[in-house]
């Protein structure tokens, strides 16, 4: 049966090339790249080729770049390894409260060790000013970590306007990026983005699961958080999978030429999106409609139905939404929260995400769904 998928932010459809990289490097080139046979040989030369296509697309060194099982290990690694070293003489983290629960869980551990972490939040408006950053910096600031593109409203974050102050006024600070939400869907160059560290997943870009990478600025220390073999600089034990990684790196040479095209698209479908909701009522946007804003996210509510109500009638017409991040399991946004979206709005929730395959007609459909949902479940 036909189906409907709007919900990219959590993961997309790995591209046919993608599973076939992926399946014939697991049939034929099944090395350990730590062996010192030929087809480790072999193994290794196909994860060194992802490791160079990776770090071409951020415009940096393929030594900067480090293979992990997802952008979770890859936050995880950042933020702990970086404290387990700097955090040794100074205390202090600067965040954003809207994070990742990758970050902001990690965060939340090192808070409960003792660690002083001050959370900024948007303004009236429900955007965030780099300067609110900036006047959290103390003495005693070790790590600043913000996110490139929220994954639930889609607000583009100030990342590179405060870190490049960060590092002309107080180069000793740490700089962490999640891009997960951005990575191939804005153009990123990391020497403008003045990040140290910066997170990215392959599964949010037409890739398969279990692999990301972590970039590392030269220079910049890290702990390990694994133990064992000397595998990634001795910094990510375990051995490599091949396999993914080869997926990652093809989905990222499939994509990394068209991103101007690409987001040209998706402002055009967000366009239509927008159109086609104003035309219902009852229906409150709650991403960013007149500052800067993904256009492959767009979030709304559907006033006086609750979001997991209105996700599973949409599944009942083969539609598939998202009622904020996959990785909440459903929980109450506190991200929305923080927008100042009001708790009733907020358990209304509904975001929408695109790909290159997302077409009006996809759009028209989930729209005259809506309509039909409250119709049909309202004083139910």
């Amino acid at each position: 049966m036909d189906f409907i998928y709007l919900d990219n932010a959590s993961t997309t459809k790995p591209f046919a090339s993608v599973v076939h990289a992926v399946t014939t490097c697991m049939t034929e080139n099944y090395g350990n790249p730590s062996s010192l046979h030929k087809m480790g040989l072999q193994a290794q030369l196909c994860m060194d080729h992802a490791r160079a296509t990776i770090a071409d697309s951020l415009w940096t060194a393929p030594e900067n770049i480090l293979f992990t099982s997802g952008a979770t290990e890859s936050n995880n690694l950042a933020i702990k390894g970086i404290a387990n070293i700097y955090g040794k003489r100074k205390n202090h983290i600067i965040t954003s409260a809207v994070e990742h629960a990758s970050v902001r869980n990690t965060i939340e551990k090192l808070e409960q060790q003792g660690f002083q972490v001050t959370r900024i939040f948007p303004d009236e408006n429900g955007h965030f000013q780099a300067k609110d950053f900036i006047n959290a910096v103390t003495d005693q600031t070790f790590l600043i970590s913000m996110m490139l593109t929220e994954n639930e409203t889609g607000r583009i974050l100030p990342v590179q306007q405060l870190f490049k102050f960060i590092k002309k006024k107080y180069p000793n600070i740490i700089t962490h990026c999640d891009a997960v939400q951005a990575y191939m869907k804005i153009p990123i160059k990391i020497n403008q983005l003045q990040a140290d560290l910066l997170s990215i997943s392959s599964h949010k870009i037409h890739g398969i699961k279990g692999v990301g990478a972590l970039y590392l600025k030269k220079g910049i220390r890290l702990e390990p958080i694994l133990t064992g073999g000397k595998q990634e600089k001795a910094i990510r034990a375990g051995t490599e999978s091949v396999p993914l990684i080869h997926g990652f790196g093809q989905a990222v040479s499939l994509m990394q030429n068209n991103i101007p095209e690409r987001l040209e698209q998706a402002n055009l479908k967000k366009a239509c999106l927008l159109n086609l909701l104003s035309g219902i009522s009852d229906i409150f946007i709650n991403s960013d409609v007149t500052g800067e804003n993904s256009p492959y996210i767009v979030n709304f509510s559907v006033k006086n139905i609750r979001s997991e109500i209105m996700l599973h009638y949409l599944e009942s017409k083969n539609i598939y939404v998202s009622s904020g991040s996959a990785c909440s399991k459903g929980a109450k946004s506190g991200v929305l929260s923080a927008y100042r979206i009001p708790d009733n709005l907020a358990d209304c929730a509904i975001r929408v995400s695109f790909s290159e395959e997302t077409t009006e007609e996809d759009l028209q459909a989930l729209v005259e769904a809506i309509k039909n949902g409250q119709k049909n479940l309202i004083h139910k």
